[in-house]
């Protein structure tokens, strides 16, 4: 049985919220943040800038949050803040919105007894590289044990580099719940890098790296509790799952919602005059400063039968930013 932040990952229910950029710690060779989120010090909910705790609020609406994930940088780093943000979320939406934290530092005892006290449920570990393998007898198994006694479920998350059976000792001694492997990936952030120590992208794959997962589901994969997440899993279903969530809530009449999440309709320069004149209902179009929204299969049909002159079909993601995926012209 997966952990409750993991069940919700996996239906796309976790709110994503980006604390700070700094990680003081280590330049780790495999961080995946890019260069608008690194050494930074803004907050992030989703794709969204924050502003005001309204902003993080109306996010979490916008994708009916299940829970909400924490991540940086190093959140332990801008305690006062994630703290802030932990009560800010189990305030407005109760105890059932369940909270995990990334973290690569220890913190010690008063930072596990702050993050309970302030909402945080789950807090993943995510030990230096370097010292896996030697961790028994070190501050990192005594964390685990302090985080319990706080109030918080440890565990550990690292990433595939390699597989390692201390982590396994870890889970059968009863200090950590479970260990979540992630496949290793390339990112725009750490694509340089990562060629640098000699990693390549495995064949007709855009971000998994060529190696070691077989080791790993080998070593690892067979306890119970721990949980190897594919990068293909992470894209194909938590991903779109939450893309999907967003777009039911914020979809208008006439927006289509793709398989992968997306929102398709039509767009075109048309004087609005021309739409009221054909006698098209309000429900199936939008006038904008410039130009209108209308549903994309109603815009093919009225070029189609010379009623308009042209427009296109846009496919953006349902997220705050609006990114375009596709625009596909008409005529």
């Amino acid at each position: 049985m997966i952990s409750k932040g993991c069940e919700q990952c996996a239906k796309g229910g976790k709110m994503v919220m980006f604390v700070y950029g700094y990680c003081d710690q280590r330049d780790c060779f495999y961080c995946p943040l890019g260069e608008n989120r690194k050494n930074v010090t803004d907050v992030y909910a989703n794709e969204r800038l924050v502003e005001s705790d309204e902003d993080v609020l109306t996010e979490a609406k916008r994708m009916d949050a299940l829970g909400t994930s924490i991540t940086g940088g190093e959140p332990q780093e801008a305690l006062d803040r994630t703290c802030h943000y932990l009560e800010l979320l189990k305030d407005e939406f109760g105890e059932d919105h369940h909270t995990h934290l990334y973290t690569g530092i220890t913190g010690g005892r008063e930072n596990m007894r702050r993050l309970s006290e302030a909402g945080l449920d789950e807090i993943r570990f995510h030990p230096p590289y370097e010292q896996w393998g030697d961790l028994h007898g070190t501050e990192w198994e005594e964390i685990l044990y302090i985080a319990r006694e706080e109030g918080l479920t440890p565990a550990f998350e690292i990433p595939g580099i390699r597989a390692e059976e201390e982590f396994l000792d870890f889970l059968d001694e009863g200090a950590a719940d479970f260990c979540n492997v992630n496949e290793f990936e390339m990112s725009q952030g750490n694509y340089r890098r990562m060629q640098e120590q000699g990693f390549e992208l495995k064949e007709d794959h855009m971000s998994a790296v060529d190696g070691s997962r077989e080791d790993i589901l080998e070593t690892m994969g067979d306890h119970e509790r721990v949980y190897f997440c594919t990068s293909v899993f992470k894209d194909a279903a938590q991903h779109r799952r939450r893309l999907k969530r967003m777009a039911r809530n914020v979809r208008r009449e006439f927006d289509d919602i793709t398989d992968d999440g997306t929102l398709v309709y039509g767009k075109t320069y048309a004087d609005p005059e021309r739409f009221e004149a054909l006698g098209v209902p309000r429900e199936f179009y939008t006038v904008k400063t410039d130009h209108v929204e209308v549903a994309w299969w109603l815009l093919e049909e009225m070029i189609e039968e010379g009623d308009l002159e042209g427009g296109e079909i846009v496919e953006q993601y349902p997220t705050y930013d609006g990114q375009v995926v596709e625009r596909t012209p008409l005529a």
